[in-house]
């Protein structure tokens, strides 16, 4: 058995009217893969900001390569070698990559006047090859696919002799060729003697790549189990300690239903290219292919979001123009991005503002002022209905969970009462728990008669939940397929179909 790197004990930590952590503890061995796991809001990043210096403690210890610690800043905890690599990549654009790397620590000239570029190149070729890495340190970053950003993150992150590496779902945008890469660097890291915390709601990853799990469920540890010991279903029960909803293959409509939006001929550049289809009433239509397909692309230009070149959109068989998403709005279409903290919601106001936001005139009270009675109570029926887990409706937004926010941007589209929803990766990034409430809400929404439009990169959900399915590449349909008929493969080939 490997040496103990780290050790975390009796952690607790409060927030105003929140308990985030209630005496949690983690292990982290030498040259160790260690998943921790939970669903959003569970206490995984808090705990891993602890151990970063991000935030600070009330109560336990840290206790690193055998002596307690206190990392009272980032700064401390780089220095002590912790680095974590956050989900959302945190480099300089305009800058190449080996200035990223040392960006502040550049080695300098004799004088100390000048910055030496061939050590800094130097410095960095050694880093890749640990890494075992082909990558120009001259290159802009900016260049770069959000792979290789990635891996400029993890060389960044050894450039401070990291021993211990945080990864936060470092897989979300990368593609299987590009997850094997990773995986190739993570092992070299392990055999290296790094301990890895990986963090991340993919089970097959957490199979394949991980020693032990750790299970964390609303605030508190649950349990350390080995990887190779534990099956799936075992985790999942761990993580969400309740039955979690499942759902088949929906069900064929019976008859004809009425068709409430039709696209003909859109096209915009080399994104969207002769696009044309139908969405009817009640029909969850799912829409599936690789990066750089064009998916989100056509969500945009059907909300107004992005002006089309040529081509027609019909609401319930008038014919409508696009101007702006203030248009799509009045006409009934919601949109919920992929970027729900860009596009979705405004994270520094509260959750009831959220909820009311695309729907204020309706709670305006004569004379123009605002009708707070009426958004608080809005807002509580939503958080309630859409179980959303918050210790009130005047909490920001910022501090609830991915999970969480998700559903506060679904309230915001259900307030409205829109009749077509588009849903652009309305999963991403968030635990199976919260998944599974996602889809039992599209389900139920799609029984009400609303129309959904569900853009998702994971077959499995787009299998699981869709009536009929589109596939695109390169900007045009390659296909359109039935639920019955619908199968991964069928779906890939059509993703790959160049036309």
């Amino acid at each position: 058995m490997s040496e103990v790197l780290l050790q975390m004990e009796g952690i607790t930590k409060e927030f105003p009217g929140v308990l985030a952590l209630n005496n949690c503890q983690f292990e982290l061995r030498r040259g160790e893969v260690h998943a921790l796991m939970g669903e959003n809001g569970a206490g995984k990043s808090t705990m891993m900001k602890i151990l970063t210096g991000v935030y600070q403690k009330d109560e336990g210890t840290v206790t690193y390569q055998g002596k307690p610690v206190e990392l009272t800043n980032p700064k401390a905890a780089q220095d002590a070698g912790i680095s974590m690599i956050h989900q959302e990549l945190n480099l300089a654009p305009d800058l190449t990559v080996a200035q990223n790397i040392f960006i502040g620590r550049e080695p300098r000239r004799r004088l100390r006047l000048f910055l030496d570029d061939q050590a800094l190149h130097r410095q960095v070729k050694a880093l890749f090859q640990r890494m075992g890495l082909d990558m120009d340190p001259a290159v802009q970053v900016s260049e770069l696919t959000v792979a290789k950003q990635q891996m400029v993150e993890i060389a960044k992150a050894l450039s401070y002799n990291a021993d211990v590496l945080v990864m936060d779902e470092p897989t979300a945008a990368l593609s299987e060729t590009e997850i094997e890469d990773l995986f190739r660097i993570i092992r070299q890291l392990r055999a290296d003697g790094v301990g890895i915390v990986y963090i991340s709601h993919r089970m097959d990853e957490i199979k394949r790549i991980t020693d032990r799990i750790t299970v964390m469920r609303d605030g508190q540890y649950i349990d350390t189990v080995l990887t190779a010991e534990v099956t799936t279903q075992d985790i999942i029960s761990k993580m969400v300690g309740r039955q979690i909803y499942e759902t088949s293959k929906p069900e064929a409509a019976a008859g004809e239903r009425e068709t409430v939006l039709e696209v003909k001929g859109l096209n915009q550049g080399r994104a969207l290219r002769d696009i044309s289809f139908t969405l009817r009433k009640g029909e969850i239509l799912g829409i599936a292919g690789l990066v750089g397909a064009g998916r989100t692309e056509l969500a945009r230009a059907i909300f107004g979001a992005d002006r089309i070149q040529s081509g027609e959109i019909y609401i319930h068989g008038s014919r409508v123009k696009m101007r702006g998403p203030h248009d799509a709005v009045r006409l009934g279409i919601g949109y919920l991005s992929e970027d729900r903290k860009r596009y979705g919601c405004v994270v520094d106001l509260d959750v009831k503002s959220n909820v009311v936001i695309a729907s204020y005139p309706e709670f305006l009270r004569p004379g123009g002022w605002m009708n707070t009675e009426k958004i608080r109570k809005q807002a509580e029926d939503m958080v309630e209905r859409l179980k959303v887990k918050t210790p009130h409706v005047d909490q920001e937004v910022k501090f609830l969970s991915g999970g969480n926010q998700q559903k506060v941007v679904i309230g915001k589209w259900l307030t409205r009462d829109c009749d077509i929803l588009i849903f652009d990766e309305p999963t991403r990034g968030i635990d199976v728990g919260a998944k599974s409430e996602i889809y039992r809400l599209l389900n139920e929404l799609a029984a009400q008669g609303k129309s959904i439009i569900m853009i998702s990169s994971e077959l499995p959900e787009i299998l699981r939940m869709s009536h009929r399915i589109l596939v695109m590449c390169e900007g045009r349909i390659t296909g359109e397929l039935d639920h019955e008929e619908a199968t991964q493969e069928i779906i890939m080939h059509l993703a790959t179909a160049r036309m």
